[in-house]
């Protein structure tokens, strides 16, 4: 039976729900339940009489008492179980508390503190969101599918666990990243949550502590691969497309192998989105665009290193290589930008393991002629910045520490202001802390991580540190095609979201501050962003919404608020 039906008018903005539930049963329905701020009228009207308190409660007290219990909750893992345990209860009131504390919770709801959450979740008893996609119930995707609980779809989130922000094979305990990302899709975008779905692949796992562990409650099984692996793909892309034929498929942490080679696949098909790739591509694209303003140089003039040529690092190497074409490079000129470093060394044409996505970046052997290799044989990071002399240096690596003293100095010592943005997460795995990379700099490194830094006070002066975190960039992509029904997700799409952000760079008109714009601004700056986006489907005759619509109106419209709208019983 259908436990709500939201209404919505014709921008997308919730009107009412309509729900049979009564009692308890609505109480415990964490869409629909609203703790004491329930009126009296729908108190008489759903069974609620003698259940609540007789005080009527707003969403803003409801949200004070929250934030005083989440004060005290401890740990960063305690503060994530008492925010989840939240959303299993009340999601609107989740929202409307994380909203208004959002620079201080999405580091608890999202990375860095989601890795721990991960790893310990055969630990925990939480409630089961989403669906679990396994291969042994490969025959029954489709009874899975409708078995959802929102009933129509906008956005799905879906990953195999393989590679989980840089601590690796997780299996089915993957599902809390779709989980919070999609909150975050919410949250900072204004997707609406009555019309996403958290999809978990289980097609086992390689992890043997997972495997050995009593707890586990996944597949016991090594990981399929081949064509098993791509034939149980294909089938539960195609039974998504042909249940939710507008809807956007974003996919996450998936292993290098698979990554991209999924997202080629299918994107032709259907509106498909793999952050690893393109999202940290397009934020760190952004900042680095940014970057290159307060420098006063120009992209094409750039000679990059990035360590780490995974899935994330080649990932960035394409955005950026693609912004160069379009400011007017020749492709083989862009080609010549770059240098990635992995753990063979820098990547050479002769290496013979190297992935079909890294081959475009390997360089020819030749060009290293007089290079002197490190003890081990290789041309490592800091030979590879000795002799390249860059003006960018990305991390991508999750290599604790790997941009040091040495490393930095050297490349401080041959440009004017280094741009170096130590991406790795969680914290801990960052290849360098932003108050050393300013003494190691003299204050003159432009600095962007990809996990959440205090503020730096460098000799006399503030530093706000940028986080290049990819919600500044996925919650707006996601807004623009939801709200457009787009066909498909381009490149130019992409390409329009990257440089709509860099424009909010409050440094460029001042030369200091933040690479990026304060996260407390992240709701107009997805605004901004997915309009953008939605203009670019329409002038690529992508969306399938009517021309006359304003796309302006129909996004701020459609911006999903945290806030309580009246019950309509139905039987």
């Amino acid at each position: 039976m259908l436990s709500y039906r939201p209404i919505f008018d014709e921008y997308g903005e919730l009107q009412f729900i309509e729900t049979p539930l009564t009692g308890h049963d609505l109480l415990y329905a964490p869409k629909l339940n609203k703790e004491f701020a329930f009126s009296s009228e729908e108190r008489h009207k759903f069974n609620l009489l003698g259940k609540l308190p007789y005080n009527v409660e707003n969403i803003e007290e409801q949200a004070d008492r929250i934030y005083k219990q989440y004060s005290e909750a401890g740990s960063n893992l305690n503060k994530n179980i008492f925010l989840n345990d939240l959303h299993d209860k009340n999601e609107t009131l989740f929202y409307f508390v994380v909203q208004n504390h959002l620079k201080e919770m999405l580091p608890i709801i999202y990375t860095p503190t989601m890795s721990e959450v991960v790893e310990k979740l055969s630990l925990q008893f939480r409630r089961t969101r989403g669906l679990y996609l396994s291969f042994p119930e490969r025959e029954a995707i489709s009874n899975i599918l409708d078995n959802r609980l929102n009933p129509e779809i906008d956005l799905i989130i879906m990953t195999d666990g393989e590679r989980i922000l840089g601590i690796g094979d997780q299996g089915a305990c993957g599902m809390m990243i779709p989980i919070a990302k999609l909150m975050v899709y919410s949250v900072c975008g204004g997707v609406n949550p009555y019309r996403m779905l958290p999809i978990q692949i289980d097609v086992g796992t390689n992890n043997q502590r997972l495997l050995n562990d009593p707890l586990y409650y996944g597949w016991r099984h090594p990981r399929i691969c081949g064509k098993e692996y791509d034939d149980f793909i294909q089938l539960i892309v195609t039974t998504i497309q042909k249940k939710f034929p507008t809807a956007l498929l974003h996919w996450e942490d998936f292993g290098r192998e698979n990554a991209r080679r999924n997202l080629e696949m299918y994107r032709e098909q259907l509106c498909t989105f793999n952050d690893d790739m393109q999202g940290t591509g397009a934020v760190t694209l952004a900042a680095i665009l940014a970057a290159i303003k307060i420098a006063r140089s120009h992209l094409n003039d750039q000679r990059i290193v990035i360590f780490g040529a995974g899935t994330a690092g080649v990932g960035i190497a394409d955005q950026l290589y693609d912004a160069m074409i379009r400011e007017g490079l020749e492709p083989q000129k862009a080609n010549t930008k770059f240098w990635l470093v992995d753990k063979q060394g820098l990547l050479t044409a002769d290496i013979p393991d190297l992935l079909p996505f890294q081959k475009k970046y390997a360089r020819d052997k030749q060009e290293t002629t007089g290079w002197q290799p490190n003890t081990k044989g290789k041309l490592g990071l800091y030979e590879t910045v000795k002799y390249v002399k860059p003006t960018i240096l990305i991390g991508a690596s999750t290599q604790a520490g790997a941009f040091t003293q040495e490393i930095v100095e050297l490349m401080a010592g041959m440009t004017d202001r280094p741009i170096i943005f130590p991406l790795s997460n969680p914290t801990e795995k960052a290849e360098a802390i932003p108050i050393n990379l300013l003494n190691w700099t003299h204050g003159k490194a432009l600095i962007a991580t990809g996990s959440p830094f205090e503020d730096v006070h460098y000799h006399g002066k503030t530093f706000p540190v940028a986080q290049c975190n990819n919600s500044y960039i996925f919650p707006g992509i996601g807004l623009g095609v939801t709200v457009t029904k787009a066909r498909r997700l381009t490149d130019d799409m992409i390409w329009m979201a990257a440089k709509t952000l860099s424009e909010c760079s409050p440094a460029i008109t001042t030369g200091e501050g933040s690479i990026l714009p304060d996260l407390n601004d992240i709701r107009n700056i997805s605004q901004h962003i997915a309009l953008a986006v939605a203009e670019q489907a329409r002038k690529e005759g992508l969306a399938q919404i009517s021309d006359e619509i304003d796309l302006k109106k129909l996004i701020e419209k459609s911006a999903w608020q945290p806030k309580y709208v009246p019950y309509r019983k139905i039987d």
